[in-house]
């Protein structure tokens, strides 16, 4: 029975390890592709210092930044398993005194964070796809104008089956992974064996010395160096999908040294050659193998840009469930995997924008010009969260918070800087993606925060409600009235005996709360109090990370012995269509913003995923 146990979970183990391979790493996997000519281009003069110099920092950057700083440490702030800018979000919300200073901080810093990681979901796709079709033109530099045709019809085909969902290449993910690195650790090996004094590299007073000799040109070779780390905030994000340990156990077995292998590799290749060559990871396999290492390259690249925008979707789902954003269409694609979710709006809008991407910088060397600008102000946030995460709920003392994030803090802000110097050509455009994506984040959440108030001044409170059921005429049947406010009657219910002058012989007051952790156990789904002969009023409980869903809330309620079916019942949702007042500059700019992003929402009845027929909607128009 023990050897049983044991076996299950080695299997458990091996498979989420091979599942992390191909959705964690996809996107820092594919970094050798370009990040270390990028490297070699900022560093000027080509010699044996800026060889060593610049794999130095490479080799550094990947020590310090993600096995220090995600996989030791970041990666212990999971949120009931869960990882990412947002799910840590809710853990140092947790604390907070809503209100203040603190609070507002924390709200600022993950809406910041939101938009600096959907712009990296634009351009990951772009670059990705393109630096590995660029491997055509060493097969036959003729094929130059095949390159950007070739990409479109690769973009277009991976959003296009996103439609379907990944369940069903799903598997060969891992396996194309695992191909992957053992081939940039093989090909790494045989080109340091040929060459070894690129070992040296290994000594961080070469990438030291690099930055000392050439100071005009250090921001911009850490600009570079950062592209080597990009893909680095799917170790926390993605965490939740596999697990702690499968992640760690992936790039400390396999990952991190082969990356670590192939750039020292490339290094070498470009010391033997005595200057820049160009796309050296394919220079680095026989003319016969090119062909396929092109192949397994852009496999690789794919399955990096279908992890990013997997994450896309979970990021605006959360979003929307910690009311981040309006409320917008979300598929299931999946009946067992509840992270495989489909959502169009942002699967076509981020189409557009890598579409664009592509067309307008034509190159994958280019394309970095812009790459790395927003991801890297992802990751400075991580930290500051981190730090406030340590001190508020791991009881760290403040010394070593101050130490410890205070190291992680300035290796983050060097890149931050090391990423200005990309602004000028190009780096601007995510950035100004990003303030527009924040300017719609806090419109959105200080909007709600005002219709929150007004609805609370036209509303009733519960205590009312025996009051207010008094003089109404039973009918026959269950009403289930969704309450946005659990201590409030719901506008929809005072609407309708306005209205209408009856009410249901049952009635149901239904509350969709949404808790600070990424799911709530089934078994504590809901709380059920009768307070009034056939009137219940019921607290259903969903996890950020779910899909709230009515038909879910009602089954819990049978469990818990109220004989509730969605066919028998009457769903009555209220729709709040919000007018904003004529205020002069910003403030009624962003109050008339929101009315439209109101009025454009998906509506409850979709969202809480309710029965297409019998549901009644009624209106309240609310003025702000």
């Amino acid at each position: 029975m023990g050897a049983a146990t044991h076996g299950e979970r080695r299997g458990w183990t091996v498979a989420a390890v091979i599942g992390a391979l191909g959705v964690v790493y996809g996107d820092i996997g594919t970094s050798p592709l370009y990040a270390l000519e990028e490297t070699l281009t900022e560093a000027g003069r080509f010699n044996h210092l800026a060889v060593l110099g610049s794999l130095s920092l490479i080799l550094w950057a990947l020590t310090l930044s993600v096995t220090v700083k995600y996989i030791s440490i970041i990666m212990r702030a999971d949120n009931d398993g869960e990882g990412g800018i947002l799910a840590m979000f809710a853990l140092a919300q947790r604390h907070c005194v809503p209100g203040s200073l603190w609070a507002r901080m924390v709200v600022w810093l993950a809406l910041a964070g939101t938009a600096f990681f959907f712009c990296d979901s634009l351009i990951t796709p772009a670059i990705s796809v393109l630096s590995a079709v660029e491997g055509v033109q060493v097969l036959d530099p003729s094929f130059v104008h095949a390159v950007i045709p070739i990409t479109l019809g690769v973009i277009l085909g991976l959003f296009a089956y996103q439609r379907r969902g990944t369940a069903r290449v799903g598997a060969l993910f891992g396996p194309v992974m695992i191909v992957w690195f053992l081939v940039l650790a093989l090909t790494g090996l045989e080109a340091i064996r040929a060459d070894p004094v690129v070992l040296y590299a290994i000594d961080p007073l070469y990438g030291i010395e690099l930055l000392a000799r050439r100071p005009e040109a250090s921001f911009g070779v850490i600009g570079a160096v950062f592209l080597a780390l990009t893909g680095g905030e799917a170790l926390y994000a993605d965490m939740g999908h596999f697990g702690k340990q499968p992640v760690r156990i992936a790039w400390f077995m396999l990952v991190w040294p082969a990356l670590l292998l192939n750039y020292l590799g490339q290094g070498a290749l470009q010391l033997a050659h005595g200057r820049l060559i160009a796309q050296a990871l394919y220079r680095m396999v026989s003319a016969s193998a090119l062909p396929w290492m092109v192949i397994l390259a852009t496999a690789a690249t794919v399955i990096a840009s279908q992890a990013v925008i997997s994450g896309a979707y979970s990021m605006a789902r959360q979003a929307v469930q910690l009311d981040l954003l309006p409320r917008i269409r979300v598929l299931q694609t999946s009946a067992t995997a509840l992270g495989q979710i489909y959502v169009p709006a942002v699967n076509w809008l981020v189409c557009i924008a890598v579409i664009g991407f592509v067309v307008g910088f034509r190159s994958s060397d280019a394309l970095s010009g812009a790459y790395g600008s927003a991801v890297v102000g992802t990751m400075l946030i991580t930290t500051v969260l981190g730090a406030f995460v340590a001190l508020d709920q791991w009881n760290w003392p403040k010394w070593l918070v101050a130490v410890v994030f205070g190291l992680l803090f300035a290796v983050d802000a060097i890149f931050v800087l090391g990423n200005m110097t990309k602004v000028p050509t190009g780096g601007w455009i995510p950035l100004a993606l990003a303030v527009v994506l924040f300017a719609v984040f806090i419109t959105w959440r200080s909007g709600r925060i005002e219709l929150r108030a007004a609805l609370a001044r036209l509303a009733i409170p519960r205590s009312e409600l025996p009051k207010l059921l008094a003089g109404a005429r039973r009918v026959p049947g269950t009403a289930v009235f969704l309450a946005s406010t659990p201590d409030l009657v719901p506008l929809a219910l005072v609407r309708n005996l306005e209205h209408n002058h009856v009410v249901h012989e049952r009635l149901i007051i239904l509350n969709m709360e949404i808790v600070r952790s990424p799911r709530q156990d089934p078994a504590h789904r809901v709380d059920i109090d009768e307070m009034l002969p056939g009137v219940y009023l019921v607290a259903a409980r969903f996890g950020f990370m779910e899909t709230p869903d009515v038909g879910e809330a009602l089954k819990a309620c049978r469990t818990r012995g109220l004989k509730v079916f969605m066919e028998d019942s009457s769903f009555f949702v209220g729709q709040h269509v919000v007018r904003a007042r004529k205020l002069p500059g910003w403030r009624g700019l962003q109050r008339n913003l929101f009315a439209r992003m109101q009025r454009h929402s998906t509506q409850a009845a979709e969202f809480f995923r309710m029965p297409s027929h019998g549901v009644v909607t009624l209106n309240t128009v609310v003025e702000i």
